[in-house]
């Protein structure tokens, strides 16, 4: 819990004027409240209100009692570079003196105890892709960078160059902040780019996660761009993911979990323990309840489900929940002895949820012993084709189901009815596609 003392101190190091006290909804929407620094110690003993509903999807409804964000002086982040003396405090709501159970945040701390309490502590690493675009003089959305036109534009010096102002600016602040970024590249689509930054802690990541877009909203918006997170914005190019990758600690030692460590058998041949198998194997087993939380919009499934290749001749979305090696054109891929990349996620995902949604599921598998087919294979199911089917499976699943409900009953049940009014609001409205195909056919 935060106390006064120690925010205050880390305040004054860094000359702080102004905190952003932050929390997200359901959906993955930044809410804040910017509070000056002559009322920390309000902020710090009392936290700060919002009325839960006007927030977003957070379970309470007009009438109900406001939330109180409590800030976690863990998640204190100096943010000089997009305003001096401007610092972010992640925050935990509570209502009445209690953790709000559809607070994602307090979702994601309550699996982290959970799997402390079966002696693992989860590691979470994640890849952040991104677009970078404008609307043009018909209001269409296009690449921010004019010159990015070419069929196969990942890992063009070129296109990073010409973005060398807006990838460094983040790059630099990443660093400033001890997250270690090490690579920034151009992506597979025109206008996509990744910024990669080290592992951490399940809370941690997903912490940033959350400042990481909030930056590169706004600092995008400063050069007039727009950085979209959105799954699938362009048809024919290639969608953005947000892979996670995923460990397991021993609570007892620290030691990582997943490397073999001397067990003289090794029947699948990638190096890891029957432990991180079994984990590959829960969320394999899981992988189509799991899609409606890594992957939670309508727009993720023309991601997963799309039916052409990109311009440059890949989706890189996998396609059924298989795993494999260093190869990724898996749902699971299996790059080293020290991890898993879970690549069914998409830039519509919460942090929080996904990772919370991902360890539970792997955890199931170690807790029931699960094995893994041979490489390449996966659970006879099929991949969801929609949000819908998603949420379908997501219902019918106790454990991703009951991940939602880790901090309180009723969530998973307000989950899906917000996912199902989305695709059915979707459904509802008559597109372009709608007008080219049906207009004059009859």
């Amino acid at each position: 819990m935060t106390t006064h003392r120690d925010l205050a101190a880390l305040v004054q190091e860094h000359r702080i004027t102004f905190l952003l006290a932050m929390m997200v909804d359901l959906n993955g929407k930044p809410c804040a409240k910017l509070v000056p620094a002559e009322a920390l110690e309000q902020l710090a003993t009392e936290g700060v209100g919002f009325a839960g509903y006007a927030a977003g999807a957070l379970g309470q409804k007009p009438h109900d009692p406001d939330l109180i964000a409590v800030p976690d002086v863990a998640s204190f982040t100096p943010v000089p570079f997009v305003k001096e003396g401007l610092a972010i405090v992640h925050c935990d709501p509570h209502v009445e003196g209690k953790p709000w159970p559809f607070a994602p945040r307090v979702i994601l701390r309550s699996i982290v105890e959970n799997a402390a309490a079966q002696g693992f502590a989860p590691y979470a690493g994640a890849e952040v892709e991104y677009f970078l675009l404008k609307r043009d003089d018909d209001g269409r959305l296009v690449p921010a960078d004019a010159s990015d036109v070419a069929d196969q534009p990942c890992y063009d010096a070129r296109g990073l160059t010409r973005m060398y102002e807006h990838l460094t600016a983040i790059s630099t602040a990443m660093n400033e902040l001890g997250w270690g970024n090490y690579a920034n590249d151009h992506e597979d689509g025109n206008g996509q780019f990744e910024q990669n930054f080290a592992y951490a802690d399940a809370l941690t990541t997903a912490d940033r996660v959350v400042t990481l877009r909030y930056l590169l909203n706004v600092l995008a918006e400063e050069r007039g761009m727009i950085a979209t997170f959105m799954p699938k914005p362009f048809a024919n190019r290639t969608g953005s993911g947000l892979h996670l990758h995923l460990s397991l600690r021993d609570t007892a030692t620290g030691s990582p979990v997943f490397p073999r460590h001397g067990e003289q058998t090794d029947t699948i041949g990638l190096g890891l323990s029957g432990t991180a198998y079994s984990f590959v194997a829960g969320i394999l087993e899981h992988a189509t309840a799991l899609q409606a939380v890594i992957a939670p919009t309508v727009n993720s499934y023309k991601r997963t489900g799309a039916v052409a290749s990109s311009a440059s001749g890949a989706t890189w979305a996998p396609k059924q929940p298989t795993y494999g090696g260093n190869d990724r054109t898996h749902y699971v891929r299996i790059p080293d002895d020290q991890r898993i990349e879970l690549r069914g996620g998409d830039g519509s995902a919460n942090p929080y949820l996904a990772i919370a949604a991902a360890v539970a599921a792997g955890l199931d598998g170690v807790e029931r012993g699960l094995e893994l087919g041979a490489i390449g294979s996966g659970p006879d199911t099929h991949f969801p084709p929609t949000l819908l089917h998603a949420v379908e499976a997501f219902e019918d699943d106790k454990v991703v189901r009951g991940t939602l409900d880790a901090a309180g009953e009723g969530v998973s049940e307000y989950f899906a009815g917000l996912k199902k009014d989305e695709f059915f609001t979707y459904h509802a409205a008559v597109s372009p596609w709608e007008h080219d195909r049906y207009l004059t056919a009859f």
